[in-house]
């Protein structure tokens, strides 16, 4: 009979857990009954000692249990709904401060329990219900509410599959609550206190009841799982927190989103985008705080420079001191967020948030101001909107950045006409947004701006008078040039081309134009500028070979922009080669820099700079049309067509012409140079713009001269 005392011993800690659980939740409802003290702070009393008693418990019984045992403590926790009383107990704040000690329990339950738990009625029920509790206005539980979210959303990181329970989807049918009606939603659940169940135990049900039925209207079950209940919980909440003065508060909030958005398993993405309003949300989030942008006093060079702000460091920086810097590193926080949000999201969701960014930002909000006539407005909005394409790095947000700017035909002609805009600042920021479309990895970009304008090969004469009559547009006007005593014979021959370290070409590097050298290429852009206009060399500054490394590492950017976009090796068929001549228009984009390109030599300096900078990228991409159309000199142009080189020839004859009027031009291009390069301070104004654009026009020669060195195959050089 000694087995028997042995096995008395092994139930014994069991029993004296469960026993000790029991007597701690009593002594709580016990105070309840027996208190008459209804100011005391619940600090004061033994109840948060309890709870940690109780808490200590269950996570003890846990560890002492295989992984698929289930201990007493727990299962009278979840029979007699322990859960739902703290959770009413907490709504009613008797004693006072009992809400802030009930979500402290919810988060270390949550947080130290092993076992998944958010799946059972009895824990989800009261959790749903908390979450009501949170974020209301006046509360002075942001800290704790804001944790046990976190705490919520971790559970759910962890557990994908509870998704459903916490977001109250539960046996709902798949329905979509209008956006429009959003807002109204979240006012009426930030006004009206959130209704609870009064289920409880033991002697707390009666206290429990008659709290309830004093102040809180008893709803029926359905009503509070209901699809709009869902959204005005734990989503709206979150967001209601990212707006939290408190920054531990705010960045609980940012957190908790994430983890719910980058749930990869299941279809939590499908749930996510197409059972809540999460990307509504997201996206009105971001138009809230653009609306909050002083339009007024906000620099377009300053925004569209602006540089990139992690969502994260708002958290660890101070204020400014002013509120439109504020502002302005408040929304552009929220826009980095969100496009880190939509690189962690699944697809699905990722393309939703970006679809209702597309919509409630950009054509509700942003495309009138950038059709609007005012001028600020047009350089504030077209500011930010070259900020964000430079700053986003989500392919799904990209994607609708440039729908939007490319596929609304008269959106994308209003912005390419304004490169050429009687404002210079509107002009300047036009160029500015064209460029930084350039650099991203998006093939729509040139395909859309360029390529599909190109493809006919139109520009090209036909064969017959192509091939009889050397003396085209742009071959007779640089065979001229060469003759002309103002050019010298030859500046560099195929032995005297500078080398270039081994690079890395691709096989897509255009094939060489027709059977012209390296050599005949670069001199036939070096001899444009005439002698008598060149300062560099009188600075001893270097030749296009001074150029060579910038534009190596320019075309090796582009290339690698464009490596996985299948572009074609060989040049299509001409459109001409039937001999019969088609109309051609180099598109909107090319005929805009083209005119500008012609008026270089009246232009601001800073806007030569910028025009002549998107021309090298363009002409830095490998794709055979815009190497043969950019940087071919020897193509046969057809009747009223142009070619880059065609312009720069029209530009030279006009240079020509007005170089007759300055007097002393030699000194003062040095003298302008040296300005320029900071080593002069004192500058005549007369003729200034013209010879800065002389100094561009020569830059901008020995810089296309360089890309085609580095483009041309190693075997042409």
């Amino acid at each position: 009979m000694c087995w028997y005392p042995d096995k008395q011993v092994q139930k014994e800690p069991t029993v004296d857990l469960l026993d000790s659980f029991v007597d701690n939740w009593k002594s709580i409802t016990n105070y309840y009954i027996e208190t008459t003290d209804d100011s005391r702070p619940v600090k004061q009393t033994e109840i948060p000692w309890r709870l940690r008693q109780m808490l200590d418990i269950l996570v003890y019984e846990e560890k002492q249990q295989g992984v698929e045992e289930t201990g007493s403590c727990l299962e009278y926790l979840l029979q007699h709904k322990l859960l739902e009383t703290l959770c009413t107990l907490g709504k009613a704040q008797y004693p006072p401060g009992m809400c802030q000690q009930v979500l402290l329990f919810f988060s270390k339950f949550l947080s130290q329990m092993q076992k998944s738990l958010l799946h059972l009625t009895n824990v989800y029920r009261p959790v749903q219900k908390l979450i009501r509790l949170c974020a209301l206005p006046g509360s002075k539980t942001e800290k704790e509410e804001a944790q046990f979210l976190l705490v919520v959303c971790s559970r759910v990181k962890q557990d994908p599959h509870v998704l459903r329970y916490v977001l109250e989807l539960v046996d709902q049918p798949v329905a979509r609550t209008p956006a429009s009606n959003q807002s109204q939603q979240y006012a009426n659940h930030r006004a009206a206190s959130p209704p609870l169940s009064s289920q409880s135990d033991s002697s707390a049900s009666s206290l429990v009841q008659s709290e309830a039925s004093a102040c809180i209207p008893v709803q029926s079950e359905a009503s509070t799982c209901s699809l709009v209940q869902s959204e005005s919980s734990l989503l709206l909440c979150l967001l209601q927190f990212t707006k939290s003065q408190r920054g531990s508060v705010c960045l609980k909030a940012y957190q908790s989103l994430l983890l719910l958005a980058s749930l990869q398993s299941g279809c939590s993405g499908e749930i996510l985008a197409h059972q809540t309003q999460l990307g509504q949300l997201l996206a009105g989030w971001l138009v809230e705080l653009y609306s909050l942008l002083p339009l007024e006093s906000l620099d377009p060079a300053e925004l569209h420079s602006w540089p990139h702000t992690a969502w994260s460091s708002q958290f660890s920086r101070c204020s400014s001191g002013s509120p439109a810097s504020d502002h302005t590193t408040k929304f552009f926080c929220c826009f980095d967020f969100l496009d880190h949000l939509m690189r962690e999201a699944p697809q699905v969701l990722a393309v939703q948030v970006a679809q209702c960014v597309h919509q409630s930002w950009l054509v509700d909000i942003l495309q009138p101001q950038l059709q609007h006539a005012g001028e600020q407005v047009v350089l504030f909005s077209t500011s930010i909107l070259c900020a964000t394409i430079r700053l986003v790095q989500s392919a799904s947000l990209l994607d609708q950045l440039i729908n939007f700017l490319l596929r609304t035909h008269t959106l994308t002609h209003l912005l390419l006409q304004r490169c050429d805009h009687i404002s210079d600042q509107i002009s300047m920021v036009s160029l500015c947004l064209v460029e930084e479309l350039l650099q991203k990895p998006h093939r729509d970009v040139l395909d859309i701006l360029v390529l599909q304008n190109l493809q006919s090969r139109s520009y090209l004469s036909p064969p017959a008078a192509g091939q009889d009559d050397r003396h085209m547009e742009s071959n007779e006007d640089s065979e001229d040039l060469e003759e002309d005593p103002f050019f010298s014979d030859s500046l560099f021959s195929d032995s005297h081309l500078p080398l270039l370290p081994p690079l890395c070409f691709s096989s897509s590097a255009p094939p060489p134009s027709g059977l012209r050298s390296t050599a005949d290429i670069v001199n036939s852009f070096l001899c444009l500028v005439p002698v008598q206009v060149r300062s560099a060399q009188l600075l001893q500054e270097g030749g296009y070979e001074s150029y060579i490394h910038d534009a190596h590492t320019l075309v090796m950017e582009c290339q690698s922009l464009s490596q996985l976009w299948d572009w074609p090796l060989n040049l299509p068929p001409s459109s001409s080669s039937s001999g019969e001549e088609s109309e051609f228009f180099e598109g909107h984009l090319l005929k805009v820099l083209f005119d500008r390109l012609g008026h270089i030599l009246e232009q601001p300096y800073e806007l030569n700079l910028k025009l002549t900078a998107v021309l090298s990228r363009l002409s830095s991409f490998n794709h055979v049309l815009l190497h043969e159309y950019l940087l071919d000199p020897y193509i046969h142009l057809s009747h009223c067509s142009r070619s880059l080189f065609s312009v720069l020839i029209r530009v030279i004859g006009e240079l020509m012409q007005r170089i007759q009027q300055v007097s002393n031009l030699t000194a003062r291009l040095l003298d302008t140079r040296r300005h320029l390069l900071g080593l002069n301070n004192n500058t005549g104004l007369e003729h200034l713009t013209l010879l800065r654009g002389v100094i561009v026009l020569e830059e901008f020669c020995k810089e296309l001269a360089a890309i085609v060195f580095v483009k041309m195959p190693l075997n042409q050089h």
